[in-house]
């Protein structure tokens, strides 16, 4: 009998709950994150020998909210080596989940192949009583190795569901079903070693997208601010004078301005800074002119991305040189 050469996927750290340590396997209190490396893990996965050939690259090992734009083009840089060997089928990305949206996400608008690429991490450390990180590790592999999952972009498998990169929210700060599509649902499901799959992104992804990120070391400085009642505009300018090129205003319902916050906004797009308005709630979509005027503020409607994928798009725009009008169309396309 000939023998069938498995699929290989490539596995690449990056620190996180995933690979955290609790002091014990009962308390999430206090347990260290980023501290057991990516080959361990998959050590700790026999089973995961029967899915894949599976190589492993430690690409970082930080808690992800330090995961910062230099460590992000890095990680760009690794996973498009990997895709650009021959033999390897797709890549799974192992991150801290306090920011996987914001890393999925960018790696959904840079990554230059059609491969398959799988974002995964843990809600509980490695340490804990039904840890989930090791079937979801398990299950992220089977979806990077199955031919059903290419040409779909980056997606994020966690609690047995394929998202899309750019529809995954962090609903909860804690439980295990914490990552979901709310408004447009998941792309299928792994179940035990099978990827069922019921529909396809819509939205402008990977080899389409204009961004290409080889020769980058730095990203430029966006920054969040959210509006409030009484809110003054006094961060917005305070952001620009710091150095800001360019800044995403969470404003309340569609995203709409208090008048000191659009002084404070024009004032900052009339110095060059692009302006994005996004939705300060979980869901929902924000139109261009919709209950603001975009085209009197030189402002750009974020459409439905939340405002930390807001800043990614964003920033990607402006390290490719678009001025506002470009990214009104960046943020209507991607």
């Amino acid at each position: 009998m000939n023998s069938i050469t498995p699929p290989k996927v490539a596995v690449l750290g990056t620190g996180g709950t995933i690979a955290g340590s609790g002091a014990n396997n009962t308390q999430y209190a206090g347990y260290r994150p980023a501290v057991t490396p990516v080959d361990e893990l998959l050590l700790a996965i026999p089973a995961l020998r029967n899915v894949a050939s599976l190589e492993s690259e430690q690409v970082a090992q930080v808690a992800s909210q330090n995961l910062g734009g230099a460590t992000l083009l890095h990680l760009a840089r690794r996973v498009n080596h990997w895709l650009n060997e021959t033999d390897c089928t797709g890549v799974v990305v192992t991150v801290g989940t306090n920011t996987l949206e914001e890393t999925a996400y960018f790696l959904n608008l840079v990554v230059k192949s059609r491969k398959t690429v799988v974002v995964t991490g843990a809600m509980r450390p490695s340490t804990s009583l039904s840890a989930d990180g090791p079937m979801n590790l398990y299950r992220s592999v089977v979806a990077a190795a199955s031919p059903l999952t290419a040409g779909l972009g980056v997606m994020v498998v966690m609690n047995d569901q394929i998202i899309a990169a750019r529809d995954v929210h962090k609903m909860d700060t804690m439980t295990l079903d914490s990552f979901r599509a709310p408004v447009f649902g998941i792309l299928g499901w792994v179940v035990d070693s099978h990827v069922r799959l019921y529909k396809t992104p819509a939205r402008t992804h990977t080899l389409d997208t204009v961004f290409n990120t080889t020769d980058m070391t730095t990203m430029p400085r966006v920054d969040i601010v959210v509006g409030h009642q009484d809110d003054t505009g006094v961060a917005v300018s305070a952001l620009v004078d710091a150095g800001a090129k360019g800044l995403v205003v969470a404003g309340a319902g569609t995203a709409s301005l208090s008048d000191a916050m659009a002084e404070a906004v024009q004032g900052a797009t009339r110095r060059g800074v692009v302006v994005v308005r996004a939705p300060r709630a979980a869901t929902g979509i924000v139109m261009r002119n919709m209950e603001f005027d975009d085209s009197a503020h030189g402002t750009v409607a974020g459409d439905t991305l939340s405002p930390a994928k807001a800043r990614v798009l964003l920033a990607l725009s402006l390290a490719h040189g678009m001025q506002t009008e470009a990214v009104q169309a960046a943020f209507d396309r991607y």
